[in-house]
Parts: C-alpha cells; sequence; structure tokens
C-alpha cells in the first residue's frame, strides 16, 4: 500500500464513525450483552436451584473465572483496535483466568476420589456446554467484529479471535448460570472447548471483515 492510499483509507475510516474509538467499544460491550442475554433467556434460562447454588463456592468460582477472561480479553480487544499499542503487556493477562482455572482443577483432583474424577470430569452436560456457548456468544461475537471495523488492527485474524474470546466469556458467564456441573475440571475442560470454538471463528471472519 502506498502512502496516499494509506492517508486516504486512514480518512475513510474515520469518515466512517463520529463516534469515538472508545465508546465505541464500550457500547459495544453493553450490546453484547444484552444480545447474550436475550439468547440465554430466551434458550435456556438459569438453573432451577440457582439461589441455593448461588450460595457454593464453586458455582460463584465459575462466575469469577469467566468474568476475569472477559475482562482481560476486553482489554486487550481494545489494545489490538489501535496500530502502535501495546500488546504484549495486555496479552500477559490472559495467563491470569487459565492460573485461577489451573489451581482449582489441583484442589479438585486431590479432594475427589480418583475412582470418581471421569464422573466429575464428563459431569451431565457436556453437549448442552458445547452446544450452547457457542450459540449464545454468536450474537456478541458479531457485535464485537462490527465494532472491529470502527478501529485499524494491524492483525485482524489475532483481533477476531479476541473477539471470539470476548464472545465465548460472556455467554460461558451467562451459561454457568444454568449449568449444574460446577466442578473446575469440567469448566476447565468443556468450557474451553466451546470458546475455543468462537475463537476459532472469530479468526477466520476477522481476517476478512477487519481488514483496512
Amino acid at each position: 500500500m502506498q502512502t496516499n492510499d494509506l492517508i486516504n483509507a486512514l480518512k475513510a475510516d474515520a469518515a466512517k464513525s463520529t463516534m469515538p474509538l472508545g465508546y465505541v467499544w464500550w457500547v459495544a460491550m453493553l450490546a453484547a450483552s444484552i444480545v447474550a442475554a436475550v439468547a440465554f433467556f430466551v434458550l435456556i434460562g438459569p438453573r432451577p436451584d440457582f439461589a441455593v447454588a448461588a450460595q457454593t463456592l464453586r458455582f460463584l468460582f465459575k462466575f469469577v473465572v469467566t468474568l476475569i477472561l472477559a475482562v482481560v480479553a476486553f482489554a486487550l480487544l481494545r489494545v489490538l483496535s489501535r496500530p502502535g499499542s501495546n500488546v504484549r503487556s495486555a496479552a500477559l493477562w490472559l495467563l491470569l483466568p487459565p492460573v485461577l482455572i489451573g489451581a482449582a482443577v489441583a484442589a479438585e483432583l486431590f479432594a475427589v476420589p480418583s475412582g470418581q474424577l471421569v464422573t466429575v470430569w464428563w459431569g451431565k452436560n457436556v453437549y448442552v456446554c458445547l452446544t450452547f456457548i457457542p450459540l449464545i456468544g454468536l450474537g456478541p461475537l458479531a457485535v464485537f467484529l462490527a465494532a472491529l471495523r470502527h478501529g485499524a488492527p494491524t492483525r485482524p485474524g489475532l483481533a477476531g479471535g479476541v473477539a471470539g474470546l470476548l464472545a465465548g466469556s460472556i455467554a460461558a458467564t451467562f451459561y454457568a448460570a444454568h449449568c449444574t456441573d460446577d466442578s473446575p475440571l469440567f469448566v476447565a475442560t468443556w468450557y474451553s472447548i466451546a470458546i475455543a470454538g468462537l475463537v476459532g471463528v472469530g479468526m477466520i471472519v476477522g481476517r476478512r471483515v477487519a481488514r483496512w
């Protein structure tokens, strides 16, 4: 791309939106959360014993992990939408959720008898989890990919993947209110696989729609 073409492209991108990029991301986050909430309540809704489960640490821990992942992914996605930003320092925070869930899994491996580990790992809702986290997350992913078009990501595939990570973490947060499998081992395995599917979709679509 020649210098004049680059300048013209930047001008064209700036003309597309009068809203500052910072506001775009907060509006996108609000819109994505609303879309996810609607999908969640229409498709599955909370578990029947939600109020009782909310008094247990294992149930609440699921939300701690997914919400931290959402916060970190949101911060990283905002950084990736701006060329020249320090991506490495923001990306390092992605280590926090795996460390937390890894510590919880380690504790569970010591606490649960070895003969019950497979049962705990497989749980009762594997296929529900692998189905509804992606379904709930598709709408938010579309919102975040649209928001990326207001920025200027130099790595659109990576930015799209992080958009999928953010959409997946939001979807997983809502799905956690439905899921009766509160085991950290279950969450670490199946939630991660479901979210990874959205990451893959985000990377593929992001390469196409987030170019500038």
